[in-house]
């Protein structure tokens, strides 16, 4: 046991072997991409913590280049600064070229200009191709160019309000860098989304895209269960599987079931730290949902009872895409589709497919796994929360600390009928909806707190009165059945 180690949040492929750590191998790809395709330039879309930097670190170490296109910023100016800055951590990886008697002297001043972060706009758009040109000059060779996750500035952008500049930027470089470059053997990129109504990828030679609905390549981008299974029995963890099943499997990309390897390899680390511990959202933990969260403002005829299906464990039927943009969530003008909108939620791993054998652009889709069952939950409860009658939460409140049971019921009935049906959902609902309300009014909430022998859903403290309340969901099957469904909450 204390030989095994699992590198949470590694991205290095180097630093992964030089230490030993365990590591899901995704070699394969190499192979498959260099001999089974003739791909010019590959795009792998997939959503985040899927594992696409450190695929993309494994490609470079086998070619010996790397190149990392992240840039983020609160406005255009910054998220400029930040792309020198990371061109410029380029350049100080390769400073063999500011010498190179092989290269231009035009270029050598391009290189130190790019390495001291001091190249204008015009030269950022052209500085893949200054860079490739030079390593072909230098080396006498064709390029490898990898660009991680290139639509993370738009994305970013898209949040901040500077997606057009951004956008021109970013469709420039790939004009330069993969479009019109004799310089390039092969280019492989990896992002969340195809962004291709903007025209990035449009004219570019050979080029592919791989998305969450193809089946090449499919097995590389997250962990199988036989290999979930291995990392098991190697950390001697054994008796997890159906929990990590439950809570971070169930995506399928292509014809390929997969787990979310970001999930598995946090919660086996800290199961090897502490065997008691439990499985968590770790999804939550690392960014904000801001697509999600959009998606739950969208106001399209049919798209609330869809979602109290997809939240009841079924499926939906829908139209899937994979040419998209990020600013379609923004947009007022009536012009997106819904099924565009669902597809931003297939793509970026909030939706996956029901049936791996599914074919065409009509798929049924459903929610993959407890985990992001979770973030549905929140964002919904969140949304509805925020329009809630105020008055009405403090009457509620009223009624719940002075004992009025009919009161209260009639309250809390009328706040879900305001958000998704009651009728036919799992009692978890109810329990973050409750829980968000008591959270909003400045409360003091505990969920799933261990007291005695067993867990109470909901405390609610008010440390000033000195009183509390303790709150049990349950779901009866019937209207009959909700006596008994009564007497066991208030025997546990």
């Amino acid at each position: 046991m204390g030989a095994f180690r699992i590198p949470v949040g590694a991205e290095d492929f180097d630093e992964i072997q030089q230490k030993g750590s365990y590591y899901v191998d995704k070699t394969g790809l190499i192979y498959e991409l260099v001999h089974n395709t003739e791909n010019k330039v590959t795009l792998f879309t997939r959503p985040r913590r899927f594992g696409k930097t450190l695929n993309m670190s494994m490609i470079g170490s086998f070619f010996d280049i790397t190149r990392d296109s992240r840039a983020k910023g609160l406005d255009f100016e910054s998220a400029m600064d930040e792309m020198r800055t990371t061109l410029s951590n380029v350049c100080y990886m390769m400073p063999f070229l500011e010498g190179s008697d092989k290269v231009s002297n035009e270029d050598r001043t391009l290189f130190s200009k790019i390495k001291g972060c001091e190249v204008e706009l015009k030269e950022i758009k052209s500085s893949l191709l200054t860079l490739t040109r030079m390593l072909n000059m230098h080396f006498g060779r064709k390029v490898v160019l990898l660009i991680d996750e290139y639509d993370v500035p738009l994305a970013w952008a898209n949040e901040n309000d500077y997606y057009k500049p951004m956008l021109d930027v970013i469709r420039s470089i790939f004009e330069y860098a993969v479009k019109t470059n004799p310089y390039l053997e092969f280019a492989v990129i990896t992002g969340c989304l195809r962004i291709a109504k903007e025209s990035i990828f449009t004219g570019t030679n050979n080029f592919k895209s791989y998305s969450v609905l193809d089946d090449k390549f499919s097995k590389y981008f997250g962990f199988t269960n036989s290999e979930v299974l291995k990392m098991l029995q190697a950390a001697g963890l054994e008796g997890k599987a159906d929990e990590i099943k439950s809570w971070y499997d169930g995506y399928i990309f292509g014809d390929s079931a997969v787990y979310c390897p970001w999930d598995v390899v946090n919660y086996v680390a800290d199961a090897v730290e502490n065997p008691g511990a439990q499985p968590k959202n770790y999804w939550n933990n690392t960014s904000g949902n801001a697509i999600l969260n959009a998606f739950a403002e969208r106001e399209f005829a049919g798209v609330q009872d869809k979602f109290e299906v997809l939240m009841n464990g079924q499926s939906i039927e829908q139209t899937i895409g994979d040419n998209l943009t990020y600013d379609m969530l923004r947009r007022q003008d009536g012009t997106v589709d819904e099924d565009s909108l669902w597809s931003v939620l297939v793509m970026t791993g909030y939706l996956t497919k029901a049936d791996s054998k599914a074919q065409g652009d009509l798929v049924d889709l459903r929610i993959p796994n407890r985990e992001v069952s979770q973030l549905f939950q929140r964002a919904v409860v969140d949304r509805f929360r925020e329009n809630l009658d105020q008055t009405k939460q403090h009457a509620m409140m009223r009624a719940l600390w002075g004992g009025d049971e009919a009161e209260a019921t009639s309250l809390v009935s009328d706040f879900l009928w305001q958000t998704v049906s009651y009728n036919n959902y799992h009692e978890n609902y109810y329990h973050a909806f409750l829980a968000g309300i008591f959270t909003g009014l400045g409360y003091s909430v505990d969920s799933d707190r261990e007291r005695g022998l067993g867990r109470v859903d909901i405390e609610v403290r008010d440390r000033e009165n000195r009183r509390a309340l303790i709150i049990e969901a349950k779901k009866a099957e019937s209207e009959d059945a909700m006596g008994h469904a009564c007497d066991e909450a208030l025997r546990q």
